[in-house]
């Protein structure tokens, strides 16, 4: 257990990296559109390559930082109905989640990803709009996004399994929420002030 709680550990490092420093692509994101929409306005010109760029970088945040989201226990659940359950019971619902939900369907779009991207790649596919940007590099996003979240859920499974069997301490018992740690942030702001 230890050996895979290391890999465990490979891997959440891993994906902590890569979303925290894509996580920053949301600001480029926001002055592309914000510098594309004043110079549309403004000048009455536009490219369909700067709106196309926006779509990518979110793209890029949305499906390489999913793994670091899974990771900080942030992504979506039904958090009023889990919380009435007993521990062992969420504990149960997460690993039967990860093996039987979050695992195979990753595989399937890694499976069905990787020759829609190959496909792209092979013949240079451009955008349909006139001057809009190369296909391919965004249709890679599939296969390494969902490559990232299959090691990541597998991660989370096996410290799942160590915290039911006692081997390890829950790492999300002592991690606040993000409402509470938004909460505090702004205190701590206020109180600068």
């Amino acid at each position: 257990m230890q050996s895979l709680l290391k890999l465990s550990r490979g891997i959440d490092a891993l994906n902590t990296w890569i979303g925290k420093n894509l996580a920053w692509l949301i600001v480029v994101a926001v002055l592309v559109s914000s510098v594309n929409a004043t110079v549309r306005k403004v000048f009455d010109e536009s490219s369909n390559s700067w709106l196309e760029l926006q779509w990518v970088l979110f793209s890029i945040v949305f499906l390489l930082c999913a793994p670091w989201t899974l990771l900080s226990n942030e992504h979506i659940r039904i958090d009023i109905v889990n919380s009435f359950w007993p521990k062992k019971v969420r504990d149960t619902i997460d690993v039967i989640g990860h093996a039987f939900f979050l695992i195979p369907l990753a595989i399937v779009m890694i499976v069905t990803g990787v020759p829609f991207f190959l496909r792209s790649y092979e013949i240079n596919e451009q955008s349909g709009n006139a001057g809009g940007l190369p296909q391919w590099p965004a249709k890679s996003l599939i296969m390494i996004g969902f490559t990232l979240l299959l090691i990541q859920g597998i991660s989370e499974l096996i410290k799942r399994i160590a915290v039911m069997r006692g081997v390890i301490p829950d790492p999300h018992e002592t991690q606040p929420s993000s409402l509470e740690s938004e909460v505090s942030n702004l205190v701590d702001v206020m109180k600068k002030d």
